[in-house]
């Protein structure tokens, strides 16, 4: 039996039926039905509704048909689709998952869709599988076999604690101009020269340049990051060597922060991260000079994380630093731009993470005291 439908709108569904087209920030089968409904309401028939609409006249009833019986928000959703039935079953599903995370076979590096569907076919009953299956199944188990991490794991210890917990504390200190907190690290980078000029863009047309370039040598990256205000300074050289450490701590006491009466520098454990380097660069008295001013504070093995600097040298790599710089100079004058324009912009790191953050989340990685306190 043919029912007849009557939709009936009330203003605010109207009113929200209006706001979701003029809107269309929706499923287009969504933004459809509403327009059924609104046409339905406004009193035209269901032949001129699928014309105006581009449905199907079923289309127009079951629409209006879900508004009478389940409500607006029904009549605007999909409807629940019955779709083919699963090929693997649940016990095959789970051995396609264990297949996934076994050794692939011997010649192989690791697994495939078409291998693991070519296995699948070895070990069961079917026939065939496609790579479609075998992708759907392990995409819904947050599988990607031809995938790999690399990680260090660190190893979570009283030294490794104690280092954290003093590097969150110096981060959040209220800002003092007489002992600013300043990281510092390095990083090394290739200059890269063009062998053919690289083709400008222009309106409906890419840059292009040729996939060939010329190695002109490397050079390294110092950056200091202020941990309390929005300052850096990147020093270009041409090594990272003792000496290079030991000019870039003078620096840091005698241009950057004469007036400070300590500096208190976060870096991380390389060699020459050390009083030592200061020592074999500069003569004794002047080394002597410059390390009374200077705290060297020492993020944990591992955990370069912890150094706010690295945040901002990934900045500088991704805004100024990831294209073709052909020479010494270039990179030198590149570099000074971007740190003049990022000082000016007041671009600082929003860290986050404290010491009461470190305690509730890492409670399980904390060593555990020996004795009880008395």
């Amino acid at each position: 039996m043919n029912l007849r439908y009557r939709v009936d709108l009330d203003q605010p569904e109207r009113d929200e039926l209006t706001a979701m087209l003029a809107g269309g920030k929706q499923p287009a089968r969504k933004l459809k039905r509403a327009q059924i409904l609104l046409a339905v309401d406004a009193g035209l028939g269901d032949e001129a509704i699928a014309a105006t609409v581009v449905v199907g006249g079923s289309t127009v009833y079951r629409t209006k048909r879900r508004f009478v019986e389940m409500g607006l928000e029904a009549a605007l959703s999909e409807e629940p689709r019955a779709g083919a039935q699963r090929k693997l079953t649940g016990k095959e599903e789970a051995l396609l998952v264990a297949t996934a995370c076994s050794s692939p076979p011997p010649g192989r590096a690791r697994w495939t869709l078409e291998l693991l569907a070519g296995e699948f076919v070895k070990l069961t009953d079917h026939q065939e599988l496609s790579r479609e299956t075998v992708r759907r199944r392990l995409a819904d188990n947050d599988l990607k076999p031809w995938r790999k991490d690399m990680w260090c794991i660190p190893k979570v210890d009283a030294e490794y604690v104690a280092r954290m917990e003093d590097v969150l504390d110096l981060y959040a200190e209220a800002p003092d101009p007489k002992r600013p907190v300043v990281c510092f690290d390095e990083s090394p980078t290739q200059l890269i020269g063009e062998v053919r000029q690289p083709i400008p863009a222009e309106p409906g047309r890419l840059e292009r340049y040729d996939c060939e370039y010329k190695r002109n040598g490397t050079a390294n990256l110092f950056v200091f990051l202020d941990a309390h205000r929005s300052w850096r300074k990147v020093k270009v050289t041409e090594r990272r060597a003792a000496e290079d450490f030991a000019h870039c701590m003078r620096d840091l006491v005698d241009i950057h922060y004469p007036q400070a009466e300590r500096v208190r520098v976060v870096l991380d454990n390389l060699s020459t991260h050390s009083a030592a380097a200061l020592y074999q660069a500069l003569p004794a008295s002047e080394a002597r000079r410059v390390l009374r001013r200077l705290e060297f504070h020492y993020t944990p093995k591992h955990a370069s994380w912890l150094n706010m600097v690295e945040i901002e040298i990934g900045v500088l790599r991704g805004q100024c630093l990831d294209r073709r710089i052909n020479s010494y100079d270039r990179l030198v004058a590149e570099t000074a731009a971007w740190e003049h324009l990022r000082n000016i912009s007041g671009a600082r790191i929003n860290w986050m993470f404290s010491t009461e953050n470190a305690r509730l989340k890492m409670a399980k990685a904390y060593p555990k005291p020996t004795s009880k306190e008395s």
